[in-house]
């Protein structure tokens, strides 16, 4: 995890995603996933390139089964956009950067 990314957890999603005013990604992901290995590096390189107008955080899905399950997470890794605590869109599955950037300010425009 790189340090513009943050690591929540059942305990402390509440604090950080449900309470967060502004826009907050959620990384669902778990450390047996190929493919959420492969966006990693991605997901950091874009918290830092979004810095405060995008708060990046994982949720690792075999350790936080309450929030996992909350969500009706099926397939990893799955990115839930949230703003000011409410979701807003999901997507599953790896993306490269170009596609998340895109997806990313399509949804946060306005």
């Amino acid at each position: 995890m790189g340090a513009a990314t943050v690591a929540v957890t059942d305990s402390t999603w509440e604090a950080e995603i449900e309470n967060f005013q502004g826009y907050a990604l959620a990384d669902f992901w778990a450390e047996w996933c190929g493919p959420c290995k492969m966006i990693a590096p991605t997901l950091d390189e874009l918290a830092g390139e979004y810095g405060a107008k995008l708060k990046i955080a994982k949720l690792d899905v075999d350790s936080n089964g309450e929030v996992a399950g909350k969500f009706g997470i099926r397939s990893i890794p799955c990115l839930i956009l949230f703003k000011n605590g409410q979701e807003v869109d999901r997507l599953v599955g790896a993306h490269n950067k170009a596609a998340l950037k895109q997806w990313i300010d399509q949804k946060t425009a306005g």
